[in-house]
């Protein structure tokens, strides 16, 4: 094994000469230990260690100079035979702890020990922030004084950042802009406690039972829901609440809205997420329906030509086909477009304004 260690059978500097591996502290063997796996190219997550910890690894390393190779052979086995006689590791901190009891225990109950123990073990607070999405960083640095989310503008990175910024207001935007010139002198232990208090927070946030907001949910549900029952459950909404049912229009959407939503390039993907039969049989309908034959012919113009042109062929052969079977191979594509959006797969565009 090549380890990348400077080995001398007789100079060990900083080590007595006459010292067997038996002798050596814990520290001075975990040292040894660490170095050769770095040699090896071993990546070591040592930023996982408590500070005090890295620090005085760093310096043990540092006093260090040679071994001599049976030394080092001698640390190997004992620190091998040491690994063999461990029968079982726990993580060693709350949320690794956490991680391996996800499902055995209820949500409330993680939720209110992250709450308690205000420390997030094991992870960096700012890596956890960052994992947050805007609105949920937006509603954070609203509660928060203009310095301390000038340090959570800082510590994301630079698109997160920008993006945050231009969703506050202009007022709010140019306190948080002022403070963030001023974070130069804030010491790294401040910043460090900063972000362990606000992920603990944020990883302290109950969990909900549904992921998406109520006007996305009403929004999805009515998507595939047939048209007479949507327009009646919106008249209804509307009475009701006014506000709410624009909201809900707003986020509903059906097969008349692909061309406007839909990017060109993503109708590929939307054709293999459906079975042809059913793609054919939407297409027929839209075709025989003058409201939709724009969005029949967006599809058809943006899939590849030979399929496009196999499909046309199918359309006619089949004719206009009865309304309300039309109707559900469009919520089958609406359906399959949905599940594509929120894998990621595809990307909708918003609602345009209504003019």
């Amino acid at each position: 094994m090549s380890s990348g260690l400077a080995i001398r059978d007789t100079d060990r500097n900083a080590l007595p000469p006459d010292l067997p591996s038996s002798g050596f502290t814990r520290r001075q063997k975990a040292a040894i230990v660490v170095r050769l796996l770095l040699a090896e190219g071993v990546q070591l997550p040592l930023s996982d260690l408590p500070e005090q910890l890295q620090a005085e690894l760093t310096r043990q390393i540092s006093a260090m100079r040679f071994i001599d190779r049976g030394t080092l052979r001698n640390v190997i086995e004992e620190f091998a035979t040491e690994l063999d006689s461990i029968g079982l590791a726990f993580p060693g901190g709350l949320e690794g702890t956490l991680r391996i009891l996800e499902g055995a225990i209820s949500p409330d109950m993680a939720a209110k020990l992250r709450q308690q123990s205000g420390v997030i073990w094991g992870d960096d607070p700012w890596d956890t922030i960052a994992a947050f999405p805007v609105p949920r960083l937006l509603q954070l640095i609203r509660n928060e004084s203009p310095e301390i989310g000038a340090v959570v503008l800082s510590k994301l990175d630079i698109a997160k950042a920008a993006d945050l910024l231009s969703a506050l207001p202009g007022p709010d935007a140019r306190r948080l802009t002022i403070a963030v010139s001023e974070t130069s002198g804030i010491a790294p232990d401040a910043v460090k406690r900063i972000g362990v208090a606000l992920a603990a927070e944020l990883k302290a946030e109950p969990p909900r039972a549904f992921a998406a907001a109520a006007v996305a949910r009403l929004g999805a549900i009515l998507d595939v829901a047939p048209a007479p029952t949507r327009e009646e459950v919106l008249a209804g909404l509307s009475e009701e609440d006014e506000a709410l049912a624009a909201e809900v229009r707003l986020a509903i959407f059906t097969f008349a809205d692909i061309p406007a939503r839909l990017e060109a390039r993503d109708v590929p993907s939307v054709a293999k997420a459906v079975e042809q039969e059913r793609l054919v049989l939407a297409l027929a309908g839209a075709t025989a329906a003058p409201a939709l034959a724009a969005v029949a012919e967006f599809l058809l113009s943006n899939l590849p030509g030979r399929l496009a042109d196999s499909i046309r062929e199918e359309v006619a052969e089949l004719g206009e086909p009865d309304a309300a079977e039309a109707e559900r191979a469009h919520i089958d594509i609406v359906r399959a477009i949905r599940r594509l959006s929120d894998a990621g797969e595809i990307k909708l565009s918003d609602r345009p304004p209504a003019s």
